[in-house]
């Protein structure tokens, strides 16, 4: 069971996180059994938990995973400020499409949600953070959600999968294919996907006063995923009254993580630490 594995993980050493699957047997829509066919959440618990937890989605253009920079090095760099990271492995093109990649995303924050006391955790101060198509799937989960399935057999689903804060590092937010990452696009809905499909993962239409807090990071030179996604986004949560931040630097290429090495852009993690203490997810 994934409680109890999890459990296990709870003060295991941060050189040893625990990985478990999302659902005990075949995850919905399951085309085989192999290890591209599980989703999984790899669990990090800082020193000393702060109570925030945050679901970490890597990016790939919904073809492959970043797991180290977008992954691994995100969730190092959560559990040093105390927030406990959870790093998605979540399901891809070829052998899957939506909606596969956004229920495993979807059962990841109900997972940390129905957990919650025994993770060490608060139940309204869980987060999800994803880059380039991680941010369309964090996004994706940041505009379709519900407060729980009551009538389900299965404690997990009972939990809401609403995210209480989001964190977009240059997403993908559109499939207008105009201003889309077309990889992305592709891999996802297909490349004749009807009109329906478009609007539904076109995220900055789905957008609404629910939608949670969001902070947004993106640079004007990137030209894998152009900043208008960005834009639209934060124009989107303007429009419905979301709290928003976005923070556009001139230089960078697309994928830079936390952008360690550059003396300009390795800033702006900074500026999210900031945003952080200012919703009150980590300690001023």
């Amino acid at each position: 069971m994934f409680t109890t594995m999890m459990t296990l993980a709870l003060f295991a050493p941060i050189a040893n996180p625990e990985t478990a699957r999302l659902w005990p047997a075949d995850a919905p829509g399951a085309v085989g059994k192999e290890d591209r066919d599980i989703p999984t959440l790899t669990r990090y618990t800082p020193a000393e938990p702060n109570g925030t937890a945050v679901v970490v989605c890597p990016g790939g253009g919904y073809g492959g995973l970043a797991m180290d920079h977008e992954g691994k090095q995100i969730a190092e760099w959560l559990i040093q400020r105390g927030i406990t990271a959870f790093v998605l492995k979540y399901r891809l093109a070829p052998h899957y499409h939506e909606p596969a990649p956004m229920l495993d995303a979807q059962r990841a924050l109900r997972t940390v949600r129905a957990n919650a006391e025994e993770y060490g955790i608060k139940a309204d101060r869980i987060g999800i953070w994803g880059f380039s198509a991680g941010g369309h799937l964090a996004s994706t989960a940041g505009t379709h959600f519900d407060d729980g399935k009551s009538d389900s057999e299965d404690a997990i689903e009972k939990a809401s999968c609403r995210p209480d804060f989001l964190i977009l590092s240059y997403p993908v937010i559109t499939m207008d294919e105009k201003v889309t990452h077309m990889g992305s696009r592709n891999n996802l809905i297909g490349k004749t996907p009807d009109a329906a499909k478009v609007e539904f993962y076109s995220n900055e239409k789905q957008v609404t006063a629910k939608t949670p807090p969001t902070f947004i990071f993106h640079t004007s030179a990137d030209t894998a995923v152009i900043p208008e996604n960005a834009i639209l986004f934060y124009s989107a949560c303007r429009k419905n009254k979301v709290p928003v931040e976005l923070h556009i630097y001139e230089n960078g290429p697309h994928g830079v993580g936390l952008a360690q090495k550059d003396p300009v852009l390795s800033s702006w993690p900074g500026r999210l630490e900031a945003w952080l203490k200012v919703r009150g997810f980590v300690a001023k």
